[in-house]
């Protein structure tokens, strides 16, 4: 099971997992709803090295990236989540809009991001690959997705005369 872990406590231990000859993978995103294409994008990222760090973007970058109404799940709750896969090492969070002051502090030997980013467009290829390093955009689990898990919610609840009878701790 991975560890949460604040930014400068990860800047430590990357550093002594590097100096031991490990490959610390690095990734980032919101993760707000966990779904199908996040496990296995984990677990393919995971396999590119010894250690797997996952940046989550913290709730008000959420907010700003994606709008007011998101993130759905709290920072701390997404945290914990992804810290409790078994491909996952450690898990931070951060607050700017995107990884780059992070990823700078950390130095990951590879860097990935989901198909949705092209390799020309993810934030800290060139610091990456300026160290010798790999920067790599994985494939996507098509219809996988936390907007059409919500899309699927609200389409499916929406309409549901039992939507407000219905008791909360059923779910």
């Amino acid at each position: 099971m991975g560890e949460v872990i604040s930014q400068e406590a990860l800047g430590d231990r990357v550093r002594s997992l590097q100096r031991e000859g490990k490959v610390v993978v690095f990734t980032n995103g919101c993760f707000d709803l966990l779904h199908l294409g996040h496990v296995r994008y984990l677990k393919a990222a995971r396999e590119l090295g010894d250690c797997l760090v996952v940046a989550i973007n913290s709730d008000s970058s959420v907010r700003q990236l994606k709008g007011a109404q998101r993130p759905i799940i709290s920072q701390e709750e997404r945290a914990e989540i992804l810290a409790a896969l078994s491909s996952v090492d450690y898990v931070t969070i951060f607050d700017q809009l995107d990884p780059g002051r992070l990823i700078s502090l950390l130095q990951p030997q590879v860097l990935v991001k989901g198909g949705d980013w092209p390799a020309n467009r993810i934030v800290g290829k060139q610091e990456v690959e300026a160290a010798g390093g790999r920067v790599l955009s994985l494939p996507l689990v098509e219809g996988a997705g936390s907007s059409q898990i919500i899309r699927s919610i609200l389409k499916k609840y929406a309409k549901s005369p039992r939507n407000s009878s219905e008791d909360p701790r059923s779910s």
